[in-house]
């Protein structure tokens, strides 16, 4: 009798995200939904969210940057990673906030900026946040016009590779222009992204 066939990836870019949130009462999430700018401002503005930090996942190429990621050759997305307590801010409310925040009808599109880095996606971290990424996705594919197809992934969040310093709250420091944006919490300020 043959000894069965395993096989092992040794790449660590498709292991699960196993960061722990900084504070065991919290969970972690993560949205692609184009720039991830504008996307962690949002994020950065609702109350309960403790931290939230911008990189690469979903890729297969190990501690990606920047230049690797716009190449479009590593199929990373850029992803915002939300620490966040659920006590005060439900999984549902992210979730709320992603779908008003992207169109989960254009492939690797999100406005101007094109390329598989840009696709909306909501990596899950748990059961729970599948079921419920799972059921938002299909609630927003009954409010899109006929003919309209919600093509946003949903799939486990893979291991995070944190973003170079200066994308870290980019438009809360001012973005390219020295523009501050307001993080505050319950801010509702428009959010204009700019390099």
């Amino acid at each position: 009798m043959a000894a069965p066939t395993t096989t092992t990836n040794n790449n660590p870019a498709f292991d699960p995200d196993l960061d722990k949130p900084d504070d065991p009462a919290h969970e972690l999430a993560q949205f692609g939904g184009g720039c991830f700018w504008g996307v962690e401002l949002a994020f950065q503005r609702v109350p309960g969210v403790a931290k939230t930090e911008v990189g690469y996942s979903q890729g297969h190429l190990p501690d990606p940057d920047y230049r690797a990621v716009c190449t479009g050759t590593t199929n990373h997305v850029e992803v915002v990673r939300v620490q966040f307590d659920p006590l005060v801010c439900p999984y549902a409310n992210l979730l709320a906030l992603f779908w008003s925040r992207v169109d989960p009808s254009t492939l690797n599109r999100q406005g101007n900026d094109a390329g598989t880095q840009y696709r909306s996606g909501i990596y899950y971290y748990n059961e729970n946040q599948a079921r419920l990424a799972q059921e938002s996705k299909e609630a927003k594919q009954s409010e899109l016009k006929e003919g309209k197809k919600v093509v946003t992934e949903i799939l486990p969040a893979k291991r995070f590779y944190r973003a170079e310093e200066y994308h870290q709250q980019y438009l809360e420091k001012g973005g390219g222009r020295g523009n501050r944006q307001s993080a505050a919490k319950g801010c509702n300020d428009p959010i204009r992204c700019y390099g």
